[in-house]
């Protein structure tokens, strides 16, 4: 498949990009009932809860919630959104070159602050000299600063990859959860509990943070472009590191080292909140086809032909 100069294309579709990502945001300040930029300054100090919905002691504050039906509805075309971004930034950076700096090998040193806590939940005394308590408590400190440092996010630049040998939980319905309490016949029953809501509070500031993200990588897509070209480069000399290192190993009869890396930004397969598997501009229209999956689709295929190697002239 043969794109030519995709600038032009890659412009359209930053441009409705930016139309869903308004009307997203105005979805979103509808259920929060005041500007975004407002809910923005308390997202990015707000602590982490864990997963959206998930129920626990410390419920999310009612300023950063969001009701179900509204927050499914502004991730239902968040997800395409931002892939489809993530495949346009890595569009535009075909041809960009970086020259990286010498590789120089990092020593790691462990933390103290690591060993400490892991003799503690062994029931083991600590007893540290002056020099490694005054690391210790600087350790605590930088820790305290970053977890009261307002925390931004950028768009991922590669795909959440699918863990294939994750265990899948298995979810029981109220009504068919035991509810026995006692074999007695006049102990009182369990009353089941209340069903969800589609008005449930959810917590949404890592949504908005999401949101954030997505128009800043939009408005700067050329400077995206030099970020996903330096992150290729110091991968590909990772991926070739890598390889000398095991061929040296191999040489001497020894097993060679073993790093993951990635091999490709995209995940094979259907793009993350696609509903169209490839990019076909005869096909006919289904019903369920947004405007977003079209883009999604389209920017998908320009991506795979950007990151393909350059062929060679065989004429």
């Amino acid at each position: 498949m043969e794109f030519g100069d995709a600038s032009t294309t890659i412009e359209r579709y930053r441009e409705a990009l930016k139309h869903i990502l308004l009307m997203l945001v105005g979805m979103a300040e509808m259920g929060f009932g005041r500007p975004l930029s407002l809910v923005l300054g308390e997202a990015a100090v707000a602590p982490r809860l864990g997963r959206a919905g998930k129920p626990g002691r410390n419920k999310p504050p009612a300023a950063l919630c969001l009701p179900r039906h509204l927050y499914r509805a502004i991730l239902l075309l968040l997800r395409p959104a931002e892939s489809a971004a993530r495949r346009l930034i890595i569009a535009a950076a075909q041809g960009i070159v970086v020259t990286l700096p010498p590789f120089r090998p990092r020593k790691l040193k462990p933390k103290i602050a690591d060993t400490v806590a892991a003799m503690r939940r062994l029931g083991l005394a600590v007893t540290l000299s002056r020099e490694d308590f005054a690391r210790y408590q600087a350790e605590r400190k930088a820790a305290e600063r970053r977890a009261a440092r307002p925390r931004g996010q950028n768009l991922s630049l590669l795909d959440a990859l699918k863990y294939p040998f994750r265990i899948r939980r298995k979810y029981v319905p109220a009504h068919a959860v035991p509810r026995i309490r006692s074999l007695d016949d006049d102990a009182p029953r369990i009353s089941l509990p209340p069903p969800p809501s589609q008005n449930d509070p959810i917590n949404a500031a890592k949504l908005t943070l999401r949101l954030e993200a997505l128009g800043q990588a939009l408005d700067d897509l050329p400077g995206q472009a030099q970020r996903f070209a330096r992150w290729k480069a110091r991968n590909d000399a990772g991926l070739a590191r890598d390889k000398a290192a095991r061929d040296a190993a191999a040489a001497q009869g020894k097993p060679g080292p073993i790093r993951f890396r990635r091999f490709s930004p995209l995940r094979r397969g259907r793009p993350p909140g696609g509903r169209l598997p490839r990019f076909d501009p005869d096909a006919p229209k289904r019903k369920n086809i947004r405007e977003v999956d079209e883009i999604l689709a389209h920017a998908n295929a320009m991506a795979h032909y950007a990151l393909e190697p350059p062929r060679r002239d065989t004429s």
